[in-house]
């Protein structure tokens, strides 16, 4: 490591140069109507506390610049005429990179002599207006700051009511007590594989996530109760937006960290042309110092790499087109000494290799016919292709013998319409047609004898997915709005169908309290090779009985309170209850398995439709926005999910913590000459139930001299409790046209072993704990210019 240490100190100090004159930016930004989302012209753009008053109008096409802004924290306000006015608090202005803002603003119904309600904080809304209840906005700044989170959305979740992990190491989440196979992701507004470097099989999430904090806008995460226009989702909702590059002037960052080196450009094509780039690539650091000769035989068993970009292409008649792309691809080698082996020959030991590789790409178009009517149409493609080979190697001989492998390959392609109209201030419309061209290829196989083998998984072929949906916002005064709509799906490999109704409603009590309502029909797919697996019937037969399998459907209901305390803090209380229905299930007498316990593609078991499961809990978030260089958010849910066999036996799932408590809050200090750099610190603490796990029958483990657990009682033990406190301390410094940053993120800082599971140990005869990883620490360097 010294040749690394010794590298960023020269950095640090050939770069950090005091700035004598006073700092300043531009910020930049575009102004629409939040349901029609077209510009607004002559918006008044102001920033709040500057002497003299900076600020500026709109063009006719709803743009604005206002420039020589000083870096530091400003709030920005807008208000245009017959619009509710928005406020924009600490907005983060820095030295190096221009601040581009898009802002949404919403018609007013007041008539003239009424009070006309101000928007105090524009975190309260989400992005999508038609999102009523269970949805929050995050922005790329939280993803950086939330302790931890190591720029990842999947990690920065944890921060909110209702959501946990399932392991230190992966950044797969549980949200309400569902299992991770339920969570959609979307970019763009196109539904993509998961954005995750080592992600597994059908699985939601990965070891570090692909989407570069480079890349990101602001964006909407949702736990319940989605409007009519998500479907193919059972527990919650990461809808991803990539930003645009800036339209007026080059910017270039870079980053080295150990989780991956990032280099990110953007600018303009041209100066007469108002279109964009902005391009991200990463490689994993490990690997790289190892190909340079910094580090010997380290970082050569886990190689990522992604490949991230968005171009944005105004036209004068045609539209706006978009072309937009995620790349990542990883690979896992875990191969035992050779000295290991021959120690431990009561032990087996396995050579395993794993790959994880996915790809999306897409071309959009956004055409207004007027102010209050656009269509978008995106045809994209997308896929994923997941390998694992896993030999049994034998002690002495060192020979290899085949354990288990098998390979699952997706392709989709889509065509996504959109048509979004504003009838009047009051009643907006969207309707859209979702048509997915799926192809697949399944392979695997695993060892069930000395040499004998049986293949569960040898199909090929394609199918079709179609979605249809409509949603109508109707606003009938400034207290009552609802949302009300409905979303088909229909799988063309059974001709299985699902009709959803959504409704969502809220009302507010003032301008500081609000009441929401949210419920409807939601359902999600299993994983495409569940449905083509080779199952082992009653008596020991191959057979395809999965084919015909129903969609799995879950009715969500939620309740939500919002107060807004003061202008920066804010009480929010939830309960909700899904019910779940069309589980699949095993077939199997006494089996206990189900899909809402499941976090993997691979199954093998003949399966049932006719399972059920429910979710129900009361969620409590105390949320104090950044100001005055402080902010804290405390979580506290309350849960209890269950499930039941097709028979009516009842078991807890595998994630029934029963309760997740959540303390974040973070300072920042503004310090050196002038008070022009930043020094942050952020810490989480993180206390959840244990997830559940099947009983261990210490008898007959004896008996047979391996793990044998109790299946036929379900997840019926707790792990113990989960804790962790995770910090994260940052040191931003600004020079001029140059922003430096370094960082430590450390997650589990006191190394706070939490039980990952139980096995039997063949050794003490008795049973043994396995851990969770510990702790994580990320250094991480980042130059912007």
């Amino acid at each position: 490591m010294r040749p690394f240490l010794f590298f960023l100190s020269f950095i640090l100090n050939t770069c950090f140069v005091l700035a004598q004159e006073t700092l300043t930016q531009t910020v930049r930004g575009h102004v629409t109507d939040i349901e029609s989302q077209y510009g607004l012209p002559g918006a008044s753009v102001i920033v709040l506390g500057t002497d003299p008053v900076l600020g500026t109008s709109t063009d006719d096409n709803g743009f604005f610049e206002i420039k020589h802004i000083p870096i530091g924290r400003h709030t920005i306000k807008i208000t245009y005429i017959g619009y509710s006015d928005v406020n924009l608090p600490n907005v983060s202005v820095g030295s190096a990179k221009e601040v581009v803002l898009q802002v949404t603003m919403q018609e007013s119904l007041n008539t003239l002599d009424e009070l006309v309600l101000e928007e105090k904080v524009e975190k309260k809304r989400t992005k999508n207006e038609m999102i009523t209840v269970s949805g929050r906005s995050f922005s790329t700044d939280e993803s950086s700051r939330f302790a931890a989170s190591v720029d990842d959305p999947a990690r920065m979740a944890l921060a909110f009511a209702g959501v946990s992990t399932t392991d230190d190491v992966m950044n797969e989440i549980v949200v309400r007590g569902n299992s991770p196979l339920g969570l959609l992701w979307r970019m763009n507004g196109v539904e993509i594989p998961s954005p995750n470097h080592f992600s597994e099989a059908g699985a939601s999430g990965g070891g570090i996530s692909a989407l570069s904090i480079n890349m990101l806008d602001n964006s909407d995460f949702l736990t319940g109760a989605f409007p009519a226009e998500y479907g193919n989702a059972s527990s919650g909702v990461f809808d991803v937006k990539l930003r645009n590059g800036n339209t007026q002037k080059r910017e270039y960052a870079f980053q080295l960290g150990l989780l991956g080196t990032d280099m990110a450009l953007e600018g303009p094509f041209s100066k007469n042309y108002n279109g964009s780039y902005l391009i991200n690539y990463r490689y994993s650091t490990l690997s790289l110092l190892t190909d340079f000769g910094i580090l010997k035989n380290l970082g050569e068993d886990n190689i990522f790499q992604d490949l991230a970009y968005q171009f944005h292409l105004p036209t004068k008649f045609m539209g706006t087109f978009s072309v937009f792309g995620l790349n990542g691809w990883s690979t896992s080698i875990e191969s035992p000494e050779n000295d290991e082996i021959n120690g431990s020959p009561q032990y087996d030991f396995y050579d395993e290799k794993f790959h994880s590789n996915m790809a999306v790409m897409g071309i959009s178009n956004k055409y207004f016919f007027n102010e209050k009517t656009f269509i978008k149409n995106t045809l994209s493609y997308s896929m994923q292709d997941i390998g694992f080979k896993s030999d049994w190697v034998k002690p002495v001989s060192l020979e290899k013998i085949l354990n288990e492998e098998n390979s699952f390959k997706n392709q989709w392609i889509r065509w996504n319409s959109i048509v979004n109209h504003k009838v009047n201030s009051k009643t907006t419309m969207r309707s859209g047609v979702i048509m997915s061209q799926i192809s697949y290829d399944f392979q695997g196989k695993e060892r069930i004898a000395s040499n004998a083998y049986r293949t569960y998984l040898n199909e090929d072929g394609s199918t079709q997915f179609l979605q249809v949906f409509n949603q109508w916002k109707h606003r009938f005064n400034q207290k009552w709005t609802t949302v009300f709509g409905g979303h088909y799906s229909h799988f063309f490999l059974n001709n299985n169908y699902s009709l959803e109704p959504r409704l969502g409603v809220s009302y507010n009590i003032n301008a500081l309290k609000k009441v929401s309502l949210g419920v409807g029909l939601h359902s999600k797919l299993a994983p495409l090779s569940v449905y083509n697996a080779t199952t082992l019937n009653l008596i020991g037969q191959d057979t395809r009985a999965n084919e015909d399998l129903e969609i799995t459907k879950t009715w969500h209901a939620v309740l939500g309170y919002d107060y807004s305390i003061n202008e920066n803090l804010r009480l929010k209380l939830e309960v909700y209850y899904q019910y779940l229905y069309n589980v699949l299930t095993s077939n199997h007498p006494n089996s206990t398995f189900s899909s809402v316990n499941a976090n993997s593609a691979v199954v093998t078991d003949v399966l049932s439709d006719k399972g059920t499961a429910s979710n129900m809990g009361m969620e409590i978030t105390l949320e104090r926005f950044l100001n005055k260089n402080y902010y804290y958010l405390f979580t506290a849910s309350l849960f209890d999910s269950k499930y039941k066999m097709p028979d009516g036996r009842e078991f807890h799932s595998r994630y029934n913590a029963g309760y997740i408590f959540s303390f974040l809050a973070g300072k920042e200090y503004n310090v050196g000459k002038n008070k022009k750099n930043v020094f942050g610190i952020n810490a989480k603490v993180i206390w959840n139930g244990g997830n559940r796990y099947v009983p261990i029958n210490l008898e007959n483990s004896m008996a047979e001299n391996t793990t044998v657990r109790d299946n036929h009682l379900g997840f019926a033990n707790s792990l113990p409790d989960y804790y962790r406190l995770d910090l994260t301390t940052s040191y931003t410094k600004n020079n001029p046209k140059t922003a430096h940053v370094i960082s430590l993120q450390v997650q589990n800082v006191t190394n706070r072993e939490n039980v990952e599971n139980y096995f039997y140990n063949t050794q003490n005869m008795g049973l043994e704990e396995t851990y969770q990883f510990g702790l994580i620490p990320v250094l991480k360097y980042r130059i912007e210019f």
